[in-house]
């Protein structure tokens, strides 16, 4: 299978969209940390080889790659922390963050390609869904590279603040060793309270409401 492409950019273009922008999140499995989302317009011309979906590059090609996009394009990333998830849910939270995104960048879009099937409430321009956009659209995979590598720097930094939780390794996600963790070290402010194996251990601690 081929990787992404522009066509999808390419077509909004012929439609009239001059300025068209990728809108990819990272961070809603996690039971830890934020969740981030990145927006990117990429130039017309000069792409590196090998943009593509985040999951699909090794970390050191991300980092490359996350570098070449914020030098050569109009781009922004944005953290929604663990208040806003508590208070909004993980999905509303997400869509925040890709709103925040496309705010911060320095030009308005005239379109932006979100990835997944829901359109968030509250874009500042029109916007178009692309399941599995990471995979097809190159806007929406540089998005996936910015946003996932600014997510598991900030999660090893939160991990010297927090050591052994493994945050450096798993980005917060539900692994093994961080789930003992949790058990023997306990609840951080990092933690989502709301998401079930938090949640679980707080009520067995009675602090679920703490």
């Amino acid at each position: 299978m081929s990787g992404p492409d522009l066509s999808f950019e390419t077509a909004a273009r012929a439609r009239g969209a001059r300025l068209v922008a990728g809108v990819d999140e990272v961070g809603r499995g996690p039971l830890a940390g934020p969740v981030t989302a990145a927006a990117v317009i990429l130039p017309e011309a000069g792409l590196p080889d090998g943009l593509n979906d985040s999951k699909k590059l090794t970390p050191a090609r991300r980092e490359v790659l996350a570098a070449w996009i914020a030098a050569h394009c109009d781009c922004a990333v944005v953290h929604v922390g663990v208040e806003e998830i508590e208070r909004l849910n993980i999905l509303r939270a997400s869509h925040l963050a890709m709103c925040r995104a496309l705010s911060a960048l320095r030009q308005r879009p005239c379109l932006a390609l979100i990835d997944g099937n829901r359109l968030p409430e509250g874009l500042d321009c029109p916007g178009e869904t692309i399941v599995k956009g990471d995979a097809l659209s190159l806007s929406i995979a540089a998005a996936s590279i910015l946003a996932k590598v600014a997510r598991d720097r900030l999660m090893v930094d939160l991990a010297q603040q927090h050591p052994g939780y493994g945050w450096e390794a798993n980005a917060g996600y539900p692994t093994p060793a961080h789930l003992q963790a949790l058990l023997d070290l306990g609840v951080t402010p990092h933690h989502r309270r709301s998401f079930a194996p938090v949640h679980n251990i707080l009520c067995k601690d009675g602090l679920a409401s703490a």
